[in-house]
């Protein structure tokens, strides 16, 4: 299956600048996977030492979070969008 993965700013570096790659893959772990074997240094940008998504990472197949899907086991079909978004932190209490 391939699909479109939409790039934050913060991992541009990775894929040369790209707002958006096509990557294949029929699950999100795989898909996880083959952006690191295209973009190296992308899965420990997303996932923790044991292989799970980072909690502060949060990641939406067609505007779901896969959280409230089968996470990683999320399967991904021809064309799907996903956008990987990290979460922001910080301001300032007044």
């Amino acid at each position: 299956m391939s699909v479109k993965v939409r790039i934050p700013t913060p991992l541009r570096s990775l894929t040369n600048g790209s707002e958006e790659i096509t990557v294949e893959g029929g699950s999100i772990k795989e898909v996880v996977d083959n952006l690191e074997s295209k973009h190296n240094g992308f899965k420990e940008r997303l996932c923790d030492e044991n292989g799970q998504i980072r909690r502060f990472i949060n990641i939406y197949l067609n505007d779901e979070d896969i959280r409230f899907k089968d996470n990683q086991e999320t399967q991904v079909s021809d064309g799907d969008q996903i956008s990987i978004i990290p979460a922001i932190a910080g301001g300032k209490t007044l």
